[in-house]
């Protein structure tokens, strides 16, 4: 007779500030660690590393979209002849989430192991095993750090023997990508993502020093790739499930060596096979300079685009050892992704040193004013787990916020040496008001239709991004459609409230959330209408449109006001610098 091993892989979400599990109807960004935990577990089903009488079988829940039914989920995993719940790709401020999922779990004697970005940061990083996750062996968790590439059949082993580790640490041996099992998720689970978009990495790793940053110390600065190959692979496996929307999650695709042959791989499938699919990418500031690249990620689908800004300020960016990023070249790099037709996006950290509210909002202006940027994103600079600037606070003894659940970037979580911790948390709050204000909103789609671009995308970007910070308190790049909120699932030693409390004030919320919602895009509106009205919208520029010449460049506000601290960026031109300071 026939064996089963039962593997559930949970991809944890967080908590909100009344410690219920953020969680949506439909959820914002998919998780490529859970595609590729699963496509690694099904692997070893198809090769029966377990022996050819036990089958091994899967179960994949994303809680940003499904509730994790503890009792439903134990009674399923106790009915095969062995079973396994592994808590994927966990971050730091999913940590405490996963503690308590795992927990209950445990209490039923069912084995469980968790990896992610915080364990593998902090393994990476710090000189000892943090406390939290000496706690979490404690309560019988097992902690994975490293990929598991090559190794997932030895886990698996490991848990149909009831033998698991303490902990795996494999940060020292990446392996590498070529011909590696492709990430891959159930239909079903990706359509329960907003717009039913999928994740796949076509590298790993980043050549640079950026001192916030946990990829380069988790996933290496060696960078690892897939090969065109691979990636048709990937594009044609989900084209049979009909998944045709893809988010690369490379940290920077523009720095994988495969890059031209992937994007012209991609675009063979879309204009000689007639594969239709849509692609988001990320990438660095530098990635116009290489010839051809925007052209042919345009043509390969590319429709959205996130840009590693990070700042304006050149002392910012050398202090964080981001000294790669150009700003002179800022407004030539978002007009080139403009002319192509594709949609920008930029993190933009806050609460660098020297940062002050009168600086902020300066800059902020600029930006409005001189650069063709579609959407930004901003960001409390934290101190992530397994990023330089944790492993150096920490080795100073400065005070980090205790509760990794705040560490979303969407909470301040150490102090400010220039401001006061109610300044810098205005400054946050305020920086998302001064940029999507109903005029300039009007002129970020002003100067997107005037490329006949995706207009009415747009704007309903632009307001999901506001509306998520000031309706839903959550960062936007953890808002999704129709927040869910269950009584019963919130954090560990917080009290459960009465159902006809719970209940009533939850129905008042969320109709509360929906008026506030309906409000929002009425009053941004009249500016998308007055917009698509005007037939001679692709006539309109502005300042941030036009090209200049070098010298009209040097008049820019963001060279003017940055000009002293421009020659501390890799690069800085020594003739225009010159011309300005004379000047």
């Amino acid at each position: 007779m026939s064996k089963r091993f039962s593997v559930l892989l949970i991809k944890p979400s967080h908590y909100d500030d009344d410690g219920y599990v953020i969680q949506w109807l439909r959820a914002p960004i998919p998780s490529n660690s859970l595609a590729s935990v699963f496509g690694l577990v099904k692997d070893c089903a198809e090769r029966k590393v377990l022996g050819e009488d036990v089958s091994i079988e899967t179960q994949v829940v994303d809680e940003t979209n499904t509730k994790v039914e503890i009792g439903k989920l134990v009674r399923s995993l106790k009915q095969a002849d062995g079973c396994l719940v592994g808590l994927v790709g966990v971050q730091s401020n999913q940590f405490p989430r996963a503690i308590d999922i795992a927990r209950q779990f445990i209490a039923t004697g069912i084995p469980v192991v968790a990896g992610g970005f915080h364990a593998a940061g902090s393994i990476a990083m710090l000189p000892e095993i943090p406390p939290e996750i000496v706690a979490a062996q404690e309560l019988g968790l097992s902690i994975y750090a490293g990929e598991a590439e090559g190794r997932m059949q030895d886990l698996l082993k490991d848990a149909w023997a009831g033998e698991l580790k303490p902990i795996y640490n494999f940060m020292k041996d990446l392996p590498g990508l070529e011909d590696a099992v492709h990430p891959i998720l159930p239909a079903d689970a990706v359509r329960k993502m907003a717009g039913a978009y999928t994740s796949f990495d076509a590298g790993r790793g980043c050549p640079f020093q950026c001192s916030f940053c946990t990829i380069i110390n988790v996933q290496g600065r060696k960078s690892r790739f897939r090969t065109a190959d691979d990636i048709e692979a990937i594009i044609r496996a989900n084209a049979a499930q009909n998944i045709r929307r893809f988010f690369i999650t490379d940290d920077d695709f523009a720095r994988n060596r495969n890059w031209e042959a992937i994007l012209d791989r991609l675009i063979w499938l879309r204009e000689d096979e007639g594969l239709k699919f849509k692609l988001t990418l990320q990438v660095d500031t530098l990635c116009y300079r290489l010839p051809g690249f925007i052209e042919k990620a345009a043509r390969a689908g590319c429709a959205r685009v996130f840009i590693g800004l990070e700042n304006i300020d050149p002392d910012a960016l050398a202090g964080a050892k981001k000294r790669q990023n150009k700003i002179w070249e800022y407004r030539k790099m978002l007009q080139a992704w403009k002319d192509a037709g594709v949609i920008t996006y930029a993190g933009y950290i806050l609460g660098f040193p020297g940062d002050t509210p009168e600086k902020v909002w300066r800059n902020i202006e600029i930006i409005k004013k001189e650069l063709p940027l579609d959407l930004i994103e901003f960001f409390f600079l934290t101190p992530l787990p397994g990023s330089e600037d944790h492993k150096v606070l920490a080795s100073r003894g400065i005070w980090m916020d205790p509760d990794f659940n705040k560490y979303d970037l969407n909470h301040r979580v150490t102090h400010h040496p220039d401001m006061t911790d109610a300044e810098w948390e205005k400054v946050y709050l305020d920086s998302w008001k001064q940029f999507y204000t109903p005029e300039h909103v009007e002129t970020v789609l002003r100067r997107d239709a005037a490329r006949g671009a995706r207009t009415k995308a747009l704007y309903s970007s632009m307001v999901h991004f506001l509306g998520a910070i000031l309706i839903e308190k959550v960062h936007p790049l953890e808002c999704g459609i129709v927040r869910r909120k269950h009584r019963d699932q919130r954090r560990y030693g917080m009290k459960l409230e009465n159902p006809l409390v719970f209940y009533p004030k939850r129905a008042v919320e969320a109709l509360g959330a929906g008026l506030a919602w309906a409000r929002l895009f009425l009053k941004f509106r009249p500016a998308l209408k007055r917009v698509l009205a005007d037939e001679n919208r692709r006539s309109y520029t502005d300042l941030a449109l036009s090209p200049m010449s070098a010298m009209e460049e040097q008049e820019m506000d963001l060279i003017q006001v940055f000009r002293d601290a421009i020659p501390k960026t890799h690069g800085a031109p020594d003739a225009g610098r010159k011309a300005v300071v004379a000047k």
